[in-house]
């Protein structure tokens, strides 16, 4: 059955432009300007994300990052954009599409980050909306999942802002900042109306 078998249509990480954004795949001359995002914005995204290597924003780091990614994206298992502002090519945050599971699922995971000095600013929900169409139409996936911890209220607002749907409560769903905490999980289908 043709419709089983894996889909990789895409060989290299696209531009995506979106309303007021841009979003590639990270190259090693965006480490300068990425360390620097990510160490100013550090205590924002420490509550959101697993707790950092102690070398995580070192350039070998960020070298093994893009060697992670480059693999993912050659076995259709993710694919990894930073998020510029289209105005000046500011670095703003990233975006991952992770987990592809193909054969009866066509699914994937939503994974996100912005830096503190854009927060608010509507560039995360222009980049998720940029990348629905890539998602849903380049990789031919069905279905979009993202979860977010339930006192995060700006990536519960962009969740919902973007389409996506509440589905249920996972119970220590994810290691966040050191502890096992409970996520929302939301969803997105290929077929959902646009927001």
């Amino acid at each position: 059955m043709a419709f089983l078998r894996s889909i990789s249509t895409v060989n290299t990480s696209p531009i995506i432009r979106g309303e007021r954004v841009m979003l590639r795949a990270p190259v090693l001359g965006d480490y300068p300007q990425w360390a620097k995002l990510r160490e100013d914005s550090r205590a924002f995204l420490a509550p959101w994300e697993p707790i950092w290597p102690a070398d995580d924003l070192t350039r070998g780091a960020f070298r093994r990052r893009l060697r992670r990614y480059a693999e993912d994206l050659r076995t259709d298992q993710g694919y990894a954009f930073l998020i510029f502002r289209r105005q000046d090519e500011a670095l703003v945050g990233g975006l991952t599409l992770a987990n592809i599971r193909r054969g009866v699922a066509q699914a994937g995971s939503l994974g996100y980050w912005m830096g503190l000095p854009f927060v608010r600013n509507g560039y995360m929900t222009a980049a998720v909306r940029a990348i629905i169409p890539f998602a849903f139409g380049t990789l031919r996936l069905h279905r979009l999942e993202a979860a977010c911890i339930p006192t995060n209220a700006g990536s519960i607002r962009l969740l919902e802002k973007t389409g996506f749907t509440r589905e249920g409560y996972a119970r220590e769903y994810l290691c966040i900042n050191g502890v096992w905490q409970d996520h929302l999980l939301y969803a997105r289908l290929r077929d959902a109306a646009p927001p």
